[in-house]
């Protein structure tokens, strides 16, 4: 898209990609919007509301914007991108190896089966799961906080909403 073209609410694209780098910038740490968002992505609006609501990148989704609570839901595609150009991104969470089967076809991420996660996570926080060699495995959501995760033994952790494998 060049940036004189115009969206549906109004902005310019320029704007529009502003505003999604910021949000990602807020989400998951400083930097992170530049690199998850480049120049060239394309972004579609809700034909009832006109607001951004999918991110893609080369015709594969990247992201969702929330109508909820206006925060981005990530793909597997953006999980691997950040996982690769952005270590640095507060969004993390590391399993241990023997379970990253289950987790990559799309199962939930036990307490116990965590091994690191990163300090800034709260409770509905979007996370990328990885094993322990930094294979990312699935994206969700946290169910719990990072203290808590660190500090159960039971209970689920993270909901999982798409694993690298599809059955």
């Amino acid at each position: 898209m060049s940036k004189q073209q115009k969206c549906i609410d109004g902005e310019n694209v320029e704007s529009t990609l502003d505003k999604l780098r910021i949000i990602a910038n807020y989400q998951f740490g400083k930097g992170v919007g530049e690199k998850l968002f480049p120049e060239n992505i394309e972004v579609q609006h809700s034909p009832r509301t006109g607001r951004i609501r999918f991110i893609n990148l080369n015709n594969e989704r990247l992201a969702t914007l929330r109508p909820t609570d206006g925060l981005l839901s990530l793909s597997i595609k953006a999980g691997k991108f950040m996982a690769e150009n952005t270590p640095f991104a507060k969004c993390f969470v590391t399993i241990q190896n023997d379970v990253s089967k289950f987790i990559a076809k799309g199962g939930d991420v036990f307490a116990v089966h965590v091994v690191k996660v990163d300090e800034e996570i709260r409770v509905k926080d979007e996370v990328i799961v990885k094993d322990e060699l930094g294979n990312v495995l699935a994206v969700g959501h946290a169910v719990l906080s990072s203290s808590e995760i660190t500090a159960f033994k039971t209970g689920v952790a993270v909901k999982v909403r798409h694993g690298v494998k599809k059955s």
